[in-house]
């Protein structure tokens, strides 16, 4: 199982940390942001496809952004992707 740290630019969350097996991923955890949603998208994500989680959440915005924690997690998951 590989181990991997993101640091989200533009959102309230501070990091994202999360393992990935077998292009599965697990134990994601969001360091900061609004709490509720956080912990609502690492439990909806658990044990989910990495393409399948990309595919739902790239893009999303918060408030104007132009980025959101779920799309942070979509360029993390992508960027974890290349080094699989």
């Amino acid at each position: 199982m590989a181990k991997f740290s993101f640091t989200p630019h533009g959102v309230c969350s501070v990091q994202i940390n999360f393992e990935i097996d077998d292009n599965i991923v697990h134990n994601v955890v969001f360091t900061g942001g609004c709490n509720g949603n956080t912990q609502g998208i690492a439990k909806l994500c658990e044990g989910m496809n990495i393409d399948d989680i990309i595919s739902r959440i790239k893009g999303l915005d918060c408030g104007g952004r132009g980025t959101s924690c779920p799309d942070q997690l979509a360029i993390a998951l992508e960027l974890a992707k290349e080094q699989l």
